[in-house]
């Protein structure tokens, strides 16, 4: 009797959590509502009305009902909710669209909600230029809610919901590691949200400076600081044809890929913290090289280093923060210069940051892993160890990066698989699969939307970019035997 009482409980607040969560996101319709309702677009009000008053109703009523509960949840509890819980989003995130008919079937809408909301920036809807602004200002939204994580979100803005905050932050945050950088992951949640906040509203009024309007300006910040890569334009941020609004786009999608951890040591002055890190030197360093690789390839071709420059540094970053932008076609590109957007595919941005893809610390292990090794065979009997950001002993890292390649690469290898199935030609199928799951959005191909994918890869992709969003083991250890034996 005991049993079940706890279970039922358990399953409330499970129930519980979802709804408030998916209400949460719904109180986020009330700024494209707001849009559409000042631009006069009234078409597109009804549609996302309808999904927030539905939400809203059980999201308050659960709230209140359960506000004494408190429980604690598993490790295989957590790793459960955070994955339905972002599945859930996206697809209610997706509704807007299906109702007001922007997209032709369920499955493209929900494409476009996992598209963004994992910040992988895929479109499917091949005219953006017709649709209301305020619908496509919701989906730059979802890259900034999806960014930052709904979770910590939600931790941020509701700590007494009787659920420990760190083991969910935990579960949905990047990179190898996952810290506090205050006492309580809720302070942690509210610091790391209101500099991102406070870096979208930056960016917005600059881009306001710069010569968008206000909707633009804050979508395109939206996409920036989430590193998602939806854009208004058909020819996404090289439609707007101004050079500002590039330079200023390229600097945040640089800051975006940067931990958001190190912001707050910069404001609370721990210099330390920021001088040691080793990611962020590689990161910079990384990010100036391939800059200028890629313009002396691009001289010959744009006919000057100007302009070389220009294309180069906005593509080098959009890639190698995983936001997607773009302002040239890099597949039309020379193949040296072509090379270099390939290697970045394989990079991303740093842990901690909203950005996709393998993150750089990885490699920065890698790489010490691999110079203590040609130690050891110069000096067998010495003792080496493996230095993070100046702390030794972190041999236990090396292990587990080398099996989340492992298991990054092997999913790659399978979703080139299924594009192939889909019609795909293997180059095109293996870096849309690295797209997706490293959140980047382009790829070597006809990729400027994907409307064309039949049905089933578009599905296989859903689910790739969520598990690429949830590093991989949250997503995929749910398939395995291990993972439901008591």
């Amino acid at each position: 009797m005991i049993e079940t009482k706890t279970m039922m409980t358990r399953v409330f607040a499970f129930i519980r959590m979802f709804c408030i969560i998916l209400s949460i996101i719904a109180t986020f319709f009330l700024i494209p509502i707001g849009t559409a309702f000042f631009l006069g677009e009234n078409i597109a009000i009804k549609p996302f009305l309808i999904p927030l008053v539905c939400m809203w109703i059980p999201g308050v009523v659960l709230y209140y009902a359960g506000k004494r509960l408190k429980v604690k949840m598993g490790t295989r509890e957590v790793f459960v909710f955070v994955s339905f819980a972002w599945v859930a989003i996206s697809v209610f995130g997706a509704l807007p669209l299906y109702i007001g008919g922007w997209v032709s079937n369920f499955t493209d809408a929900v494409f476009e909600g996992v598209s963004g909301f994992t910040t992988t920036g895929a479109t499917i809807i091949t005219d953006l230029e017709i649709i209301p602004r305020s619908v496509n200002l919701w989906r730059m939204e979802m890259h900034w809610l999806g960014g930052m994580g709904i979770i910590a979100l939600t931790t941020a803005i509701l700590p007494l919901l009787g659920i420990g905050g760190f083991n969910l932050v935990k579960a949905e945050s990047t990179g190898p590691e996952k810290g506090k950088i205050t006492p309580k992951m809720a302070n942690t949640a509210k610091a790391l949200w209101t500099i991102y906040f406070v870096l979208t509203a930056l960016e917005t009024v600059i881009l306001m400076f710069c010569g968008m309007d206000f909707v633009d300006a804050l979508g395109h910040a939206f996409s920036t600081l989430g590193t998602g890569g939806f854009s208004s334009r058909n020819a996404s941020v090289g439609g707007f044809e101004n050079l500002s609004v590039e330079i200023v786009c390229t600097v945040f999608m640089f800051l975006a890929g940067v931990n958001f951890s190190l912001y707050f040591y910069l404001l609370t002055g721990k210099f330390e913290e920021i001088k040691n890190n080793s990611e962020l030197k590689a990161y910079v360093s990384i990010f100036v090289i391939v800059i200028l690789c890629l313009t002396l390839t691009l001289v010959k071709y744009y006919g000057g280093f100007g302009t070389a420059l220009r294309y180069a540094s906005f593509q080098a970053a959009s890639i190698m923060s995983t936001t997607g932008f773009g302002t040239a076609d890099f597949t039309q590109w020379p193949p040296a210069a072509q090379f270099f957007i390939f290697m970045l595919f394989f990079i991303g941005g740093c842990s901690g940051s909203t950005s996709g893809g393998f993150k750089v610390i990885r490699w920065v292990i890698l790489s010490k892993k691999a110079k203590t090794e040609m130690l050891r065979m110069l000096h067998p009997h010495g003792v080496f160890s493996v230095r993070v950001d100046g702390a030794g002993g972190r041999n236990d890292l090396v292990l587990n990066i080398a099996a989340f390649i492992y298991v990054y690469l092997l999913l790659a290898f399978i979703t080139t698989f299924v594009g192939t199935v889909g019609g795909l030609d293997v180059f095109q199928s293996f870096t849309a699969s690295l797209s997706m799951l490293g959140s980047i959005g382009p790829a070597f191909g006809p990729f400027s939307e994907y409307s064309w994918i039949p049905g089933f890869v578009k599905w296989w992709y859903c689910f790739v970019m969520i598990a690429g969003r949830l590093e991989i083991y949250n997503l995929v250890i749910l398939f395995t035997r291990a993972f439901w034996k008591k």
